[in-house]
């Protein structure tokens, strides 16, 4: 049994390995050593029952039979209360909630899938640890929450992120959900599958700007978090430097999706911008119409230079070329330019 002591650091496998040994038969230490991956991947009642020559529910019945046991055990566990106090203080640093993944990573820095299933284990057996299953796997302090209740702040969460409707900062969530602890907030949507984050803005899982899955989505928020145009091959460099899922895509692919999205215009040689900034589709010359038709009259070109610039990234050589060979405008005075009639 472990003393008092609380450490930020424990010796998962050792612990797994001194818990295992207080089950008496060796069938069933090999029943939870494979049903919770604790030496290899996780295998399936049927898996397991075919290795020991047994039904599956009687792999089941034996492993709810052992689990009840060791939980009945508690803190009469080998180093079980470390265990709580090594996790409760990360918990508490974390938001009280957090993936099992998360707080595997402090505990072990390869932070395996073996890993993982050794601390949601012992988190199982852990009286004052609540286990969330069904969300990303994840635990809380049991004295701080339920099990319930964890899901009943998680659905709160999910409530007010619905009904700000759109990709916002946790702080504004935390206001509609009317809790000031906001990193308690913030632990309690990050175990959610229906909650995702992006350069600190939160929102639904089917929301591209916080989660997404496309090409075409990963340029859009590109563009967005850039504030200003790109050249086709800025955008994949800056997707291969995101934290994007699934982001080993082609610069040709990337161009591809720019010229068939409709989100997107054409402002310069490669270089690209959002529609919703104000700009349109179409040529140099499009754009000089456009803005002498705006005018409703004559302007000077280097007033004409200025509008075009605005919308499109050319040289200023290109818009005077346009001005002068192009039949839909006329010089009506020195250095001034009008629409053709």
């Amino acid at each position: 049994m472990a003393d008092n002591t609380v450490t930020t650091s424990i010796n998962i496998e050792s612990i797994v390995q001194e818990v295992l040994g207080t089950i008496e038969r060796e069938r069933e230490r090999e029943i939870i050593a494979r049903r919770f991956g604790l030496f290899d991947r996780r295998e399936t009642l049927e898996q397991i029952g075919e290795l020991l020559g047994i039904t599956r529910e009687r792999v089941r019945q034996l492993e709810k039979a052992v689990i009840t046991k060791l939980q009945a055990a508690g803190e009469d566990l080998p180093r079980i209360k470390e265990v709580q106090a090594v996790l409760g203080e990360h918990l508490a640093e974390l938001g009280h909630v957090a993936r099992t993944a998360e707080i595997t990573k402090r505990l072990a820095p390869e932070n395996t899938k073996i890993d993982q299933s050794r601390v949601a284990f012992l988190a199982h057996l852990a009286p004052k640890i609540a286990v969330i299953d069904h969300f990303f796997h994840s635990i809380g302090l049991a004295t701080k929450h339920s099990e319930k209740a964890i899901r009943d702040h998680v659905g709160k969460v999910i409530e007010a992120i619905n009904k700000i409707g759109q990709p916002t900062n946790i702080e504004s969530i935390a206001r509609e959900v009317g809790n000031p602890d906001t990193k308690h907030v913030q632990a309690l949507a990050s175990i959610s599958k229906n909650v995702a984050s992006l350069h600190g803005r939160w929102g639904l899982t089917k929301w591209p700007m916080v989660n997404p899955k496309n090409i075409r989505d990963k340029i859009y928020v590109v563009l967005h978090d850039h504030k200003k145009p790109m050249h086709f091959s800025e955008i994949a460099q800056a997707i291969a430097a995101s934290d994007f899922k699934r982001k080993d895509v082609t610069t040709q692919a990337i161009h591809n999706e720019l010229i068939k999205d409709k989100r997107f215009v054409l402002i310069g040689r490669g270089i690209y911008a959002l529609k919703e900034w104000g700009y349109k589709k179409g040529t140099v010359a499009d754009v000089i119409a456009e803005v002498l038709k705006k005018e409703s009259g004559p302007l000077h070109r280097d007033e004409i230079v200025r509008r075009v610039l605005k919308s499109r990234h050319v040289k200023e050589t290109t818009i005077l070329l346009n001005l002068q060979g192009k039949p839909q405008f006329k010089r009506v005075a020195k250095a001034t330019y009008a629409l053709a009639e």
